[in-house]
């Protein structure tokens, strides 16, 4: 990806008014992609979204694949500091890890129109699929490999147990689940029962001999 820096990450985070603008752009994008589809949204809708001239889009963003990808990386900043913030009130590894696999799918469950954009629109933008280093998503799969090593550390989780593979397994069953829910319009029942089966799969093939989950 270019590594000269966005318009919003140029953009001085002191002045508030452009910021919440800029934040506006971000909220109104989400919702034109999510009813639009990413390619046949355009800038103009973006803008009218955003009750903004289509030129002011362009002093924070360079393009429609920037807003997606800082759609991305603003989301994942908000999830992470949200799970860090919740599991703090977790008494153990395992428990931290059942509510990590709740949390990110009642995440889903409150933003149904960014659950979309996340899910498919983004891997509709070749930009993103080929050129982006995913370093906030990096930091959201190692919250899960943490976890798994602050289990084996207390003799709860099996020490053979792979914290690389364990993360990249966890993430691939929620990714699924979650694309599914998005694309079949399944109640939101069904994000109670998959947080249920997932918590029982995972969480008993990782269990040491003995430990109760």
């Amino acid at each position: 990806m270019n590594s000269e820096k966005s318009r919003g990450e140029r953009f001085n985070s002191g002045e508030s008014r452009g910021r919440e603008k800029y934040q506006k752009i971000l909220e109104s994008a989400v919702r034109v992609f999510a009813r639009k589809g990413f390619h046949q949204a355009r800038i103009s809708d973006i803008a009218k979204e955003a009750g903004v001239a289509d030129g002011t889009i362009y002093l924070y963003f360079r393009n429609k694949d920037e807003i997606l990808i800082k759609v991305f990386e603003e989301s994942l900043t908000e999830i992470i500091r949200r799970f860090e913030s919740e599991l703090k009130e977790e008494k153990d590894p395992l428990s931290r890890l059942r509510r990590f696999i709740w949390l990110h799918l009642e995440l889903l469950e409150e933003n149904q129109a960014l659950a979309e954009v996340i899910q498919i629109e983004l891997r509709q933008s070749h930009k993103f699929m080929k050129e982006y280093v995913p370093k906030k998503f990096l930091e959201y799969l190692e919250i899960i490999a943490r976890l798994v090593r602050e289990g084996q550390e207390a003799g709860v989780i099996r020490p053979e147990i792979s914290p690389a593979i364990f993360k990249r397994a966890l993430f691939g069953a929620l990714d699924e689940l979650s694309l599914y829910w998005v694309l079949t319009k399944k109640p939101k029942s069904y994000i109670k029962s998959s947080a249920e089966q997932l918590c029982e799969i995972f969480l008993k093939g990782i269990v040491q001999k003995g430990v109760e989950v």
